[in-house]
């Protein structure tokens, strides 16, 4: 029986989408960041490493400054999640404050990776906190970002922070059972893929590309973020961050999800 790599991971990067932390647009789901706070507190319990990529200062700055449609301009954008940044914090700050653990803002640019020195201060800085048992909670930094050295997307800022720490597993948290043989919106006999390698060629070609009003990336994303993970020989789950228990259930080796293995693995 497969099982899930998440059980015998010992550092993992699990990054959240847009749509889990708004609500659908709809502000902050306070429950749903304290419910994966708690999760994840329970996986320190059990030895773990938690990293966490969350999307939604975006979403949140565009919900407090009461906009619908998620503006072109990046100075607009960038104006939003200084907004939406300050509730994201908070939020988290507060859920994981419940369970007496700590958690640090970064904030990070394509820059910072490129340039061997700070990618490794980020490293460094990363790995400090690691072992003062303190939780990173990581964002692109969207008020300084140009279009030059944005991300794109939150997916490939996981891939690439899981990278820089050698993480053992991402763990991408979408709206989404996980990757299928086709939209499962358009086609019902679409199946879910459990498991594959990342970088198959045709886990792109299947992947469709579309997001929601208030998240940028769509599967498309998902797929790249694994193959880039893979690089570093981490594996990637894709999971729906709706499952109950999810994190806890994928530590135990169940199944849930797609599961996209790095080639090295055996």
């Amino acid at each position: 029986m497969t099982t899930s790599v998440l059980k015998d991971a010992k550092r993992i990067v699990i990054k959240v989408g847009s749509s889990l932390v708004t609500n659908h647009g709809e502000g902050l789901d306070i429950n749903a960041i304290s419910g994966w706070a708690t999760q994840v507190a329970h996986l320190r319990l059990t030895g773990k490493e938690v990293l966490m990529v969350s999307s939604g200062a975006i979403a949140e700055g565009m919900q407090r400054l009461e906009w619908k449609e998620r503006p072109q301009e990046i100075f607009r954008l960038q104006a939003a999640a200084a907004v939406g940044q300050m509730g994201l914090v908070q939020v988290y700050e507060t859920a994981f404050a419940k369970h007496q653990i700590r958690t640090a803002q970064v904030l990070l640019t394509n820059a910072d990776l490129a340039n061997q020195e700070r990618y490794d201060n980020a490293k460094a800085t990363l790995g400090t906190l690691l072992e003062l048992g303190v939780v990173p909670i990581i964002n692109e930094n969207d008020t300084v970002v140009t279009d030059e050295i944005k991300f794109g997307d939150n997916d490939t800022l996981a891939a690439l922070v899981a990278g820089l720490v050698g993480a053992d597993v991402l763990v991408i948290l979408t709206d989404q059972d996980g990757l299928y043989t086709e939209d499962p919106r358009k086609n019902p006999d679409a199946t879910l893929i459990q498991e594959e390698f990342s970088g198959e060629p045709y886990l792109e070609q299947i992947a469709g590309g579309a997001g929601t009003a208030f998240g940028k990336g769509g599967m498309l994303t998902k797929v790249l973020a694994a193959k880039l993970a893979a690089r570093s020989h981490t594996h990637t789950i894709i999971a729906s961050g709706h499952e109950n228990n999810l994190l806890l259930r994928l530590t135990s080796g169940e199944m849930i999800g797609t599961q996209l293995l790095a080639k090295a693995y055996a």
